[in-house]
């Protein structure tokens, strides 16, 4: 006999604060990085995100969403803590749908790729806190972005029955 899996679709409610918990993390961990990386790893890094320009974002969203996910685990790897990741790692499956989904909303791809730029720039500058204020700025705009507009859709979806 087989086993019985059961997925339940995430409320609005339960994903915001997925976000908020990922921002925490995400913010510790670059707060780290910015403290423990190597000049090595940093250049990974930059790197990485130097081969998703703007234009290349825009140009195919589903390779760029797929980078920038890559990103922000990068950022989790490099702070050297290896509970902060796994916790991370946790929230990652949901996360990961999330943002897929709003990156190819409201242009947010090439917003996406200035911010991840002066991410880089503040670990390399060494400036913790900078970092730190930044990858939590970064995640919370996709915060505010799911609660505007996720929540204007829900509202349509119950108002058109669809």
């Amino acid at each position: 006999m087989g086993s019985w899996i059961f997925v339940r679709r995430k409320s609005l409610d339960e994903i915001l604060e997925m976000i908020v918990a990922w921002a925490a993390l995400e913010s510790m961990a670059a707060e780290l990085a910015a403290r423990e990386a190597s000049d090595a790893a940093l250049a990974r890094l930059r790197k990485h995100a130097m081969r998703h320009s703007a234009d290349s974002a825009r140009a195919d969203l589903s390779e760029y969403s797929e980078a920038n996910i890559k990103f922000h685990q990068l950022i989790l790897e490099l702070s050297g803590c290896t509970l902060l990741k796994t916790m991370a790692d946790g929230l990652f499956l949901h996360m990961h749908a999330v943002r897929r989904r709003a990156i190819e909303e409201d242009d947010r791809a090439a917003r996406s790729v200035v911010d991840h730029m002066s991410i880089i720039e503040a670990l390399e500058a060494r400036n913790a806190d900078a970092a730190s204020r930044l990858v939590r700025d970064h995640t919370m705009r996709l915060h505010a972005h799911v609660r505007r507009t996720w929540t204007e859709l829900e509202t349509r979806r119950i108002t058109t029955g669809l």
